[in-house]
């Protein structure tokens, strides 16, 4: 019964949409989604949300630990940072938003979220739009699991480091990594190709729009989809926080824009919650625990590469247990966004050559 179609994507439903459940106090724990951008319906109940642009990448410590496929993670608990450990964080600029039922909210592309729910009931819907640029993504994506799956799998898998979220099932491998890859690269220059033919037939008329499974869960397909839902980001920059003219909104006349905190007429920090609830996701091929249990990443974020300096030991020799260097150390460089889409770019150009 959700009509995505008044935003501009003909024949998208619920088809294409995923139902979120929650109760008063579950959350998301803040993160970006690395293809697509976000519709997001509120049925029932009220929900926070917490927004920072792309910008503010650095200021929120991303990491790939605990791993998700498409989900980069913050190391910043945003309802009660840290300032000690993540100092950077106080030069973010969060967008806060309370979205009530029958409001839908636009997560443009690459947009930092944290989500929590502050009604004892809530229920949401949300709908992840395709764009050009997740072919590039898909790459990175492949890439980022490549070495996560090779570099863990080596360790001893008895030492109760938890570092698959629940939603990914299990650790794949490296031929099936492998193949992704191929496959991923082959599809963003079939993806190249497509665009290039019709910027040169740019007089004809364009294609029926079709739609498939979400962009979210087309993680390891690499088909080529140049026509399904492409959003036109060109007309407006989301990074900033200048107004928008209202002719250049592309979903109508009652898109109101969430301005950053310290602008928003109400807005007020976030609640800081400690609760065993959790968000319930649930999708047409099954039923899956959401985004992450809240418990389970507070275990998983402080088990591993957040030791302070100053609580270090004096003894800095390889040996000294406490100042040793962890895997996800290492992967938290390694796997960095930065030097992903940097070994993509390269991976890319010599594949064209």
């Amino acid at each position: 019964d959700v009509r995505w179609s008044d935003f501009g994507f003909p024949g998208r439903s619920g088809k294409e949409s995923t139902l979120w459940i929650g109760s008063e106090g579950a959350n998301t724990p803040c993160h970006l989604d690395s293809y697509g951008c976000n519709l997001v319906l509120q049925v029932q109940g009220r929900k926070k949300w917490h927004l920072f642009p792309p910008g503010d990448t650095s200021f929120l410590y991303p990491t790939r630990i605990p791993y998700e496929e498409s989900s980069i993670f913050s190391k910043v608990n945003i309802a009660n940072p840290d300032l000690k450990r993540f100092p950077e964080f106080k030069n973010s600029t969060a967008h806060v938003v309370t979205l009530s039922p029958g409001q839908v909210l636009l997560v443009p592309r690459h947009w930092w979220h944290y989500v929590e729910s502050i009604d004892p009931i809530t229920v949401s819907i949300n709908s992840w739009i395709e764009l050009d640029a997740d072919h590039e993504a898909r790459v990175e994506e492949a890439i980022t699991r490549m070495l996560v799956c090779a570099i863990k799998s080596a360790e001893n898998p008895g030492d109760g480091d938890l570092w698959l979220n629940p939603t990914e099932v299990e650790a794949t491998s490296h031929e099936i990594n492998l193949q992704y890859l191929n496959k991923a690269v082959s599809a963003y220059f079939k993806c190249q190709k497509t665009l290039v033919s019709e910027q040169a037939h740019s007089s004809s008329t364009g294609a029926e729009q079709r739609t498939g499974a979400p962009s979210k869960r087309k993680k390891r397909e690499g088909g080529c989809e140049p026509e399904g839902c492409r959003l036109q980001t060109q007309e407006f920059d989301f990074s900033t926080s200048k107004a928008e003219e209202p002719q250049k909104i592309p979903f109508g006349p009652h898109l109101i824009q969430v301005l950053p905190q310290s602008q928003g007429r109400g807005s007020t920090g976030a609640v800081a919650v400690e609760s065993d609830s959790r968000d319930l996701l649930h999708e047409n091929e099954g039923e899956h625990i959401g985004k992450l249990h809240c418990k389970r990443k507070q275990l998983v974020m402080s088990k591993d590469c957040e030791t302070p300096a100053h609580e270090m030991d004096s003894d800095s020799s390889p040996h000294a247990s406490q100042t040793a260097l962890s895997t996800n150390d290492l992967l938290d460089c390694l796997v960095n966004p930065h030097v992903i889409n940097l070994v993509a770019r390269l991976l890319l150009e010599r594949t064209a050559v």
